[in-house]
């Protein structure tokens, strides 16, 4: 096997796990061993205040397929995958939690559903082993809003067992909590999606670092996929009808500032005048944008295409 060219990295982002760093890697090394290919795996330290750190770095010491990407704070899991995708060097790279719930045992079946065609491969936890009112509950509704308001209904979006094909993950910009929706963020480049059953197990040490505090990041990002996705494939249009509701209503307040001055004995009512060119120069603005965002998109037509033809050409079994 080369270390210099793995076909597999598998990315585990780390905040506070020192207690699950040791039996996490022996674990994921006998699965991606069994798998016969060349891999690496990429354990990113999330700015850990507790011991983290040190086991991975005694860790990679004894074991060069391992890497650490180190945060000097806690940026969160979303900044974290995103680097580790950014220094996965091989072709397929697989995500997952580093709290021991995930199983790398069923990797294998996710590199077996990239070999039928896919580019996306999304876990699904059938059997989720965490509370009912605080986890379950909240997960459920959030993967139903989501899957209605992006139109790409995945049945578990927070399972952060997912494989990608570099040549599609590496094109997806990742922030916030962006990282849950990475299959409709994908879609707009139209990959294959599939979906499998994992394995999910009950947290043996520490304790979650996920709450009903991140609801509200992700009902914001949530907004922002819908912007993208809307607005994305005919942005003049969107911006023209969101500027002329502006554009009426500031014309008909400088059409009567000038009748009320055309009057005999009239005068220019300064507030309406003022607030019909308030509005008209907003929906100037709106039409500008909407004309700058048509040609940047345009433009983008090119890039697109490439990164079509280069996904196309990573389409091959493994």
């Amino acid at each position: 096997m080369s270390k210099h060219h793995p076909r597999l990295s598998l990315i585990v982002p780390c905040f506070n796990e020192e207690d699950s760093v040791r039996p996490l890697y022996e674990a994921s090394i006998a699965a991606l061993s069994a798998l016969g290919l060349p891999f690496e795996l990429i354990l990113v330290d999330d700015g850990s205040t507790d011991a983290t750190c040190a086991n991975l770095a005694a860790i990679a010491r004894l074991d060069p397929r391992v890497r650490i990407v180190r945060f000097r704070r806690n940026y969160g899991q979303t900044a974290a995958m995103a680097a580790g995708i950014a220094h996965a060097r091989a072709e397929i790279v697989v995500t997952m939690d580093g709290d021991l719930q995930n199983d790398p045992a069923d990797i294998g079946t996710f590199l077996a559903k990239l070999d039928q065609g896919f580019d996306i491969v999304v876990g699904w936890r059938a059997n989720r082993q965490d509370k009912f009112w605080t986890r379950k509950v909240p997960s459920r509704i959030a993967n139903w809003i989501i899957g209605k308001v992006t139109g790409v209904p995945i049945k578990d979006n927070g399972c952060s067992l997912k494989a990608f094909r570099a040549a599609v993950i590496k094109q997806i910009p990742l922030y916030s909590e962006m990282h849950r929706f990475i299959p409709a963020m994908a879609s707009i480049a139209g990959p294959r999606i599939a979906e499998v059953e994992t394995r999910h197990h009950a947290r043996r040490f520490g304790q979650s670092k996920y709450g009903l505090s991140r609801i509200y990041k992700v009902l914001l990002d949530l907004m922002v996929i819908k912007t993208l996705a809307t607005f994305a494939s005919r942005p003049l249009r969107w911006f023209v009808l969101l500027g002329i509701p502006f554009a009426l209503v500031g014309t008909a307040a400088i059409v009567h500032a000038l009748w009320s001055w055309a009057m005999p004995g009239g005068s220019v009512p300064l507030p309406v005048a003022g607030t019909g060119m308030i509005l008209l120069m907003s929906a100037v603005l709106l039409f500008s944008s909407g004309a700058l965002a048509e040609l940047i998109y345009n433009l983008g037509d090119v890039r697109d295409d490439d990164f079509s033809r280069l996904t196309a050409r990573v389409r091959r079994p493994l």
